[in-house]
This record gives C-alpha cells, sequence and structure tokens, in this order.
C-alpha cells in the first residue's frame, strides 16, 4: 500500500488536471494490491459497491445470493444447471451487454452492478413481452397465488404489457391423470426438461419447434397421459408457472396432535430456511410438514426403530444417544469335553480383542455430529439436522434424542425434505453447520487422521468440496484417473471390481468411512468403482490437499500406506483366484469370495439335521445353520455365512457396525444397536439378533436401575474355541465339510489349487 500513498503525495503537488488523473489511477490500483492477499482458490468483486470474496468458478448469481444480494431469475433453479434462458437475471459487469448473472462467472476484481435504471428497464421489458403471451392470472396464480412470472411482473410495475398478445392459442393437455398441461402458460424456461432429465433421469421432455412456434413437447410431441411420463411431479414442481399443475392435491401428511403446528404455504414461504422452495409444491404437500414443540426429558425418537421422517431442530438442545452396550457377542466354551456347550455373552473390545477390527473412535450416527466411542453421547443444537437418511429410505433410528431443554423442531417426510435438500439457501446453511461442528470430529475419528494439526484442519474445513450423489450414480470407475480422497458423510457407497464374469462387491462403506487412498498413493489409478447406493454425501479432498497431507503428517502416510497394502495384497490374491478358477461358475453360486464354507455330501447325507441341532445345542439354542442353500455338483453349500459376492447384510446399518475386512470376512462392530436390518438383508438366514438381559437405569425411579433385553446381531463364528464346528463334529455319516472353496473347488474342476 505505499504506492497507493506515495502516488497520492504526487498528485497534491500537481496541477489540477494531474491531480485528478492522479487520483483516480490511486483509487483504480489501490483494490488491484489487495489481490495480492487473494487466497488461491478464491475470487474477490465489487458487488452493487461492496467488496465479496467467493470461490473461483461463482456464478455472479451465486455470488449474489450467498451475500444477500437478490436478483430476480425465472428459468433458474438451485437444483438445475443454469442456462440463462430467460435473460431475467441480467446484471451490469462494464462490458458492452448486459449479461446473463446464472452463467457468468466471476472474475477478479470484477465490478458488478445489479440494479442500475438500464438493469431494471431491461428486466421490465423481458417481464412485458412475457405477460404478453400468459394467461393472466394463469391456473397456478389461482390455486396458490405464486405464479413467479405474475409476481415479477406486479413488483416491477409490468403486469399490463405494452405488447400485443398472442393471436393463436397452443392449447391445454388434459390427458394425464395426475398432471394439467397449459401451454399457454408455458414461457420456455426449460426448468421442466431440467428437472425431468437432470434430476429424474426420465428423459421424456424436450423442446419442439423453433422460433414463434416453439413449445415444450412430451416425447416425440404426444400427449402428456400417452407419453412415457410416469407422473413423478418433477416437472410440475420445477415450473414457474401455471403450465403444469397438479390436478389433486396428494394426501400424505402427518399426524397432528396438540404439540405439532400445521402450516400453509405462505406461512412456511416467510421462513428464511424455505426460501426460494417452490409455493405450488409446499401447497401440495400441506401436512407433509410440521412444526413440533418438545418438553424436557421427552424423547424425539428412540434408536432402532423405524421411522419416515427427518428432524430439523429451529430452538433448545436435545441430547443424542446410544444406549445399546458398546460390546460384541463373544462365544466361548463351557462344560469340559470335546462336544460341549458354548455360552454366548457380551465383550468389550477391551476385553476381547479380535484380529483386524477398526479401532474407530467415534460412531457414525444419523446426524450431523458423530458419537465418542468411549461414551456416546452428543449434542444437537439449532440449525441441526437429524434422521436424514431415516426419512430418505427408511432405515431404522441410528440413535436415541432426549430434550435437554425445550426444543421447537420441523419434522418433515420424504417429499419435503427432498425438495429441501435441493435448495441452495438450505443446502449451504447445512454445509456451514458441517464444516463448523463436525467436520474436525469426522476427521478425527478416523485414527490415523487423529495427528492431524488444528492449522491443517482448518485449511480442510475451507477446501473441501461437499458433493452429493444420486441412487445408482457413480462416483468413481475402475481405471480412472486418481485425482480425490473421499470421506463419507451420509449414505452408503458400494466399492466393487470388475472381472471377467461378473463384479465383486468388496464393500459397503457407510459414514466414517473413506477410500481413494490406494490410487493417489499408487500408480495413480483407480483399483475399483464406487457407485453411491442411495442418497449419498462425500467430503472431497483434493489430491493436492492429501499429498501435502501425508507429506507434512508422516503418520497419516504410515496408516494410509499400511491400509492400502492389505488393500493390494487381498485384490492380487482375488486376481490369483480369478486365474486359476473360472470365475463365472463361482459367481453364478456366490462362492468365490468366501473363506470356509460348509458343505454337505448329498450322496452322504441322510438328512437328519444333526448338524443343525449341534449347532443350536451349542448357541444357546438359537441355531446358526439352515439345512438348505445353493447346489455345486453333488454337494450342498448349505446356509452358513459365507461372506457374500454382495453382502446385503451391510446395506442400511444406521450406524456402520457391519462391515467387511480385508479378507472379505463380514465383522460385526461393538456397537450394534440390535435394530435388526442385517438379519432381515441377509437373503440366507444367516444372521441372528441374540437377546441378552442388561441393567439400565430406570427412567422412573431416580438412582435406581433395571434389567431390559438388549439385542446383538452375531453370524457363524466356525465354533472357534472348539477343535472342530459342532456341526461337522455332530454328522454321524461323515456329509458335513468345513472346506477352503479357493482349493476344494479348483481341485473338483481338474486345475489343481490355488496358488
Amino acid at each position: 500500500m505505499r504506492t497507493y500513498y506515495k502516488v497520492s503525495a504526487l498528485a497534491e503537488s500537481a496541477s489540477p488536471p494531474l491531480r485528478a488523473l492522479a487520483r483516480r489511477n490511486a483509487l483504480a490500483f489501490a483494490p488491484s494490491m489487495t489481490t495480492v492477499t487473494t487466497p488461491p482458490g478464491f475470487v474477490d468483486i465489487i458487488l452493487d459497491g461492496q467488496p465479496v470474496r467467493v470461490s473461483a468458478g461463482t456464478s455472479v448469481f451465486d455470488a449474489a445470493r450467498m451475500n444477500g444480494f437478490n436478483i430476480p431469475t425465472l428459468c433458474h433453479l438451485q437444483s438445475q444447471t443454469p442456462v440463462g434462458v430467460c435473460r431475467l437475471c441480467v446484471v451490469d459487469t462494464g462490458a458492452r451487454v448486459l449479461a446473463a448473472s446464472c452463467v457468468r462467472p466471476v472474475e477478479p476484481g470484477m465490478k458488478v452492478v445489479t440494479n442500475s435504471e438500464k438493469v431494471l428497464a431491461a428486466r421490465k421489458t423481458v417481464l412485458e413481452l412475457m405477460m404478453s403471451d400468459h394467461p393472466s392470472p394463469c391456473t397456478r396464480q389461482q390455486n396458490s397465488g405464486d405464479c413467479e412470472l405474475e409476481t415479477l411482473a406486479k413488483a416491477a410495475g409490468a403486469s399490463q404489457a405494452r405488447f400485443a398478445k398472442r393471436t393463436v392459442a397452443r392449447g391445454k393437455d388434459d390427458s394425464s391423470l395426475a398432471i394439467a398441461v397449459d401451454h399457454d402458460a408455458c414461457i420456455l424456461c426449460d426448468r421442466c426438461i431440467r428437472g425431468c432429465d437432470e434430476i429424474k433421469n426420465n428423459f421424456v421432455l424436450g423442446r419442439m419447434g423453433k422460433g414463434y412456434s416453439a413449445g415444450i413437447a412430451f416425447d416425440l410431441n404426444s400427449p402428456m397421459g400417452d407419453s412415457t411420463c410416469i407422473s413423478c411431479g418433477e416437472c410440475m414442481v420445477s415450473c414457474p408457472t401455471g403450465a403444469l399443475t397438479n390436478k389433486s392435491v396428494v394426501g400424505t401428511a402427518i399426524a397432528v396432535g396438540l404439540d405439532a403446528q400445521g402450516f400453509e404455504a405462505q406461512d412456511l414461504l416467510q421462513i428464511p430456511v424455505f426460501k426460494g422452495v417452490s409455493g405450488t409444491f409446499l401447497e401440495l404437500n400441506r401436512g407433509a410438514i410440521v412444526k413440533r414443540r418438545f418438553r424436557k426429558g421427552e424423547i424425539i425418537c428412540r434408536e432402532g426403530e423405524f421411522g419416515s421422517t427427518a428432524f430439523y431442530i429451529l430452538e433448545g438442545q436435545a441430547k443424542v444417544s446410544i444406549s445399546t452396550p458398546i460390546a460384541h457377542v463373544k462365544t466361548q466354551g463351557g462344560a469340559k469335553g470335546f462336544f460341549k456347550r458354548l455360552t454366548s455373552t457380551l465383550a468389550a473390545r477391551e476385553e476381547d480383542k479380535r484380529e483386524e477390527e477398526a479401532r474407530d473412535r467415534t460412531i457414525p450416527i444419523d446426524a450431523s455430529v458423530d458419537l465418542p466411542y468411549g461414551n456416546p453421547v452428543a449434542e444437537l443444537r439449532p440449525g441441526d439436522l437429524f434422521g436424514e437418511m431415516t426419512c430418505m429410505n427408511f432405515y431404522p433410528r441410528s440413535a436415541t434424542v432426549i430434550v435437554e431443554s425445550d426444543v421447537v423442531a420441523f419434522e418433515m417426510l420424504r417429499n419435503v425434505l427432498d425438495i429441501m435438500l435441493k435448495n441452495k439457501t438450505f443446502r449451504a446453511q447445512l454445509d456451514q453447520t458441517y464444516r463448523r461442528r463436525a467436520l474436525e470430529n469426522h476427521l478425527r475419528g478416523v485414527p490415523m487422521f487423529a495427528d492431524l494439526s488444528p492449522e491443517f484442519i482448518e485449511h480442510l474445513k475451507e477446501s473441501v468440496e461437499l458433493q452429493r450423489f444420486a441412487p445408482g450414480q457413480s462416483i468413481v470407475q475402475q481405471g480412472a484417473p486418481a485425482d480425490s480422497f473421499y470421506l463419507v458423510r451420509i449414505g452408503f457407497v458400494k466399492v466393487s471390481e470388475n472381472y471377467p464374469g461378473g463384479e465383486l462387491v468388496l464393500a459397503y462403506l457407510s459414514r466414517g468411512d473413506y477410500f481413494g487412498e490406494i490410487g493417489l498413493l499408487g500408480g495413480g489409478v483407480r483399483t475399483a468403482a464406487c457407485t453411491a447406493l442411495d442418497h449419498v454425501e462425500l467430503v472431497r479432498i483434493s489430491g493436492e490437499d492429501f499429498r501435502d497431507m501425508v507429506a507434512r503428517f508422516p503418520s497419516v502416510r504410515t496408516g494410509l500406506e499400511a491400509i492400502a497394502a492389505e488393500r493390494r495384497a487381498a485384490n492380487q490374491q482375488r486376481m490369483q483366484m480369478v486365474h486359476n478358477v473360472p470365475i463365472d461358475q463361482f459367481l453364478s453360486q456366490g462362492l468365490m469370495e468366501a473363506q470356509s464354507l460348509l458343505i454337505l455330501d448329498l450322496q452322504n447325507c441322510t438328512r437328519c439335521d444333526a448338524c443343525v441341532n449341534a449347532c443350536a445345542d451349542a448357541h444357546d439354542g438359537i441355531t446358526r445353520l439352515v439345512r438348505d442353500g445353493l447346489r455345486f455338483d453333488q454337494y450342498l453349500v448349505a446356509t452358513s455365512c459365507r461372506q457374500c459376492r454382495d453382502p446385503l447384510c451391510m446395506v442400511g446399518c444406521p450406524v456402520g457396525s457391519i462391515r467387511r475386512r480385508n479378507s472379505l470376512e463380514v465383522i460385526i462392530e461393538d456397537w450394534c444397536i440390535g435394530c435388526g436390518l442385517c438379519a432381515q438383508n441377509c437373503p440366507y438366514g444367516n444372521i441372528n439378533l441374540h437377546p441378552f438381559e442388561v441393567m439400565v437405569d430406570d427412567p422412573e425411579r431416580a438412582g435406581l436401575k433395571k434389567a431390559v433385553i438388549k439385542q446383538k446381531a452375531t453370524s457363524c463364528d466356525l465354533c472357534t474355541h472348539l477343535k472342530e464346528p459342532s456341526c461337522v463334529y455332530a454328522c454321524p455319516h461323515d456329509a458335513a465339510h468345513r472346506v477352503d472353496p479357493r482349493t476344494f473347488f479348483a481341485e473338483m474342476l481338474g486345475q489343481g489349487p490355488a496358488k
């Protein structure tokens, strides 16, 4: 800044014309000096006279929205790709012509004016042109009073157009049972097309014709009712006018009690978090969101219960916790002798250390916070959203939420939450809350990241990118260049490898898991494909930040390299297996990746069920074996945990307690809450819920405890405490055998043992 002061001092001693020129140069020069301090990846601009700093690549429209400047628009919906067709969002950037702010990226030093007379006059003219062809009031304006075009036109004083109206009506389409189409109210904003294509991937809508005769068409200009439209309603929700409206109000609603308050659409639109949400959508889904008041000590939801709603806290505080004992099922011997009874007990991790067990410091739950492993309790505050995965995917509740101070919260069904999550204003608030409150705990919850310095954590809070993926959407592809490291924030990610003859699912990753380190530490190529299984949100750390992290913190590199080495070794083992045994024969039966299979030789088996009874006798009466399953040649692969090619048991676990080791063996972690979803998902009945009696605090009598039954999931443990599995030992005809499928079936196929 010294240069600026020197120029100013020189200007005062010069002639008046020179002084004026020098002052202008100095003022123009002074702001440019501030760009030196602009952090990498950010841009400084002047917006209506105020300095604003935003991320590079941000559009002028988003820069204004994020800083409280209102720019009207009709064609731009926050959940869709901007196209700049309505030209209502034009701003003055100092160029020869006005620019559409939704598609104009910011540039360093850019000076933007959003409300000059020139800009306002251009917008008014655009509105008058649209209103000249618009049937006012349109159906939407009549039903809910929030036609976006008519609202903006009234505010700009353009309700009465100066231009001649269209003489030929384009007509209405009443062929659909769910949606009414009025082509005369269409303004060709393309929002319905992008909603159909980008959000729902149905690809039914498109433009037809040119110029004056242009319009929206379904398929090859078929009536909507005769087209491939599935009546999902996305086009109707996206439409800003009465061109697409609902024929009947949706009956979905939350039961309203004494503690709940319903809303009208107009009331919701006055609430900041609903800013920008379609009023028509809220009107059609009236009753799908209520405001609830909870008193201190009340339970909002319990762990393990199934639900269909999410909660957004407006006021007050609540405690979120897991009451299930943090312990896993341990089976140990009882009476002496070879054929002895086994007893299942609950054992803490410190008492029963299991090989290759995750040393997680936090427990992932369906909320904006994670729970510490040693004391699974955390606090929810205003601005926190919990129950998102329960609402979107109908998973069990992951934790119990108890009110600590009177709470006011929105409770919403899936249809409302889905549209809210597409709203950038609401998303920005959630993301900011996550960066501020949960990102550091999320990172430090991974043991190898515990040594990251506070300074580097603060850097990551600003530099990471939060990404969202729809169910079935590809995140990374096998063989693609590796340029990022990912942490799973919400949802489940399927990790799979493609082999000749089939796909092998390696794992389902949930909140708290990570992926991408092998490609970044190795040859720079993705070794597996990752796909969103449901609604997934990821924290993306760029390759540059990842390399900086492993360079500055050797312990992080050491930990990641150890994990990567284990995974690469497992990959090589599987590849060797593929070369030795035809994979299609194994994949067709789901046998390839099993570590130990119970097979029954049907030529010797007499169907006496001694193996099943022995399993039940050895495990407190709860059998882990069913004499049924897949046939392979003369052998029956009995129903006992086989570490499936596609481990469906792992899908949907609300706390991520069931996972796969690098050896592909399924393990159930200590914090299983006993919801039973894994047992329901297992198609072979190999996972069971084992009841245990535990002592908990009595809510009715302070200071006292009472006995309750808590369940924990358990699967076949191969009777590891015995010399031989009970099922095998009990077989009187030598028909039951535990085998390694990689050698047993390879020899059967005449290809020799796997090497």
